[in-house]
């Protein structure tokens, strides 16, 4: 293999370094080759960009394949950019939301109790034992246990990656907290199975994913953003308290909605159902937790009022409008529940769709603040194009 720092496979081709590297090593396709001439970038689309032993290089199609491509093991070593980071985050707030729902489906289908000790599945087992529960209890509780490892490695992928790429603190905190907050959720669910799943301790269990889901929307948006640009509201601060307002009413029907739920059907198991539900009317509550989302549409409706009012921008108008269908449907999937003695194929719908309410109003918020110059950094800092460089 010739000097790689001057040639490129087996054509002697001479190495022209990539303004701005390509995310994904390999990827085919007109690029931007820095000109040997001067500062500007020119298109070469007879030509794609390769990465492999000799480094980033504009390789003729018909050379392309001499060049090795990049391990496996180099692609973990390389300093995420910001479209990987974001991606990571986006994963995270999927799977934080996901989780939620297929909690849900252990409670409709009564499996909650399939295992009815935590850690293990059954007494002296960490797995399931055929018998000792019915099979398909067993499988569900055991199945929604073991996904909480899937949160846990995105979890830490995600600080792998903000930590490796200098981010600063806070989106570096937002993403620690993931990891604290899928081991605390585990130990609550532990809890609640001890308690037969007393009706205060699934409660407890359903808040935190919650907001673990806001604090992941809130990621999401953050981790985009350049280290030093410098932040600016993107409307005024009194529609940024109003967006405040609607985000405690929201937190308000979640609570009530806890209530509903440990007043009414679907416990999770025969027994608990018996023994552990909240002795209140589900009429009244379901009523309260009514007039919850009523102020929350409300609140939510009087933003987008003043957002287009304002002119905000078209993202954060298209934000809105979505949130908004968003809450009409929840809304109607609750009447639906109210009316015809909450149905167990609406309850993952209504679960799923709360995750995406608070997601989206999270988002939201987080667009109130935007951020303007910066140093258009591939990594989002300085440090982590450094580190970058390095290894490229």
């Amino acid at each position: 293999m010739d000097d790689p720092g001057r040639y490129c496979c087996r054509k002697n081709l001479p190495l022209q370094r990539l303004a701005r590297p390509a995310d994904l090593p390999g990827q085919a396709g007109t690029q931007y080759l820095e000109s040997p001439v001067g500062s500007e970038n020119k298109k070469v689309p007879d030509k794609v960009v390769q990465y492999g032993t000799c480094g980033f290089a504009e390789v003729p199609r018909s050379c392309s394949l001499h060049c090795r491509n990049v391990t496996v093991i180099d692609q973990l070593q390389r300093v995420p950019v910001i479209g990987t980071q974001r991606k990571l985050a986006m994963a995270m707030l999927i799977a934080q939301a996901g989780i939620v729902v297929t909690g849900s489906i252990v409670r409709v289908t009564g499996s909650g109790l399939g295992c009815p000790t935590w850690p293990n599945c059954q007494p002296g087992s960490l797995v399931p034992v055929k018998g000792a529960r019915p099979a398909l209890h067993q499988a569900i509780e055991w199945g929604n246990r073991l996904l909480t490892f899937v949160l846990l490695a995105i979890a830490i992928a995600l600080v792998i990656a903000v930590f490796r790429a200098g981010r600063r603190r806070d989106v570096k905190l937002l993403a620690a907290l993931q990891i604290v907050g899928v081991v605390v959720q585990a130990i609550i669910g532990g809890i609640s199975v001890k308690l037969n799943l007393a009706w205060w301790s699934v409660a407890l269990h359903f808040l935190p994913s919650m907001l673990l889901v806001w604090l992941a929307a809130l990621l999401w948006v953050r981790v985009a953003e350049n280290d030093d640009a410098s932040p600016q509201r993107a409307y005024p601060r009194t529609f940024r308290l109003l967006a405040a307002c609607s985000a405690l009413a929201m937190t308000l029907v979640l609570i009530t909605g806890t209530l509903v739920t440990g007043a009414g059907r679907h416990a999770g198991d025969a027994v608990a159902g018996e023994t552990n539900r909240l002795a209140i009317s589900i009429i009244d509550i379901a009523n309260i937790h009514a007039h919850f989302m009523y102020l929350y549409l409300g609140l939510t409706i009087g933003l987008m009022f003043a957002l287009v009012a304002v002119k905000a921008h078209h993202t954060i108008i298209r934000q809105g409008y979505w949130l908004l269908a968003m809450i009409v449907v929840q809304a109607l999937v609750g009447i639906i529940q109210y009316n015809f003695g909450i149905p167990a194929w609406t309850i993952p719908i209504h679960v799923g769709l709360s995750g995406v309410v608070v997601a989206m109003t999270g988002i939201l918020f987080a667009y109130g603040y935007t951020t303007t110059g910066g140093s258009n950094y591939l990594t989002g800092s300085a440090r982590g194009d450094r580190r970058r460089a390095k290894r490229s």
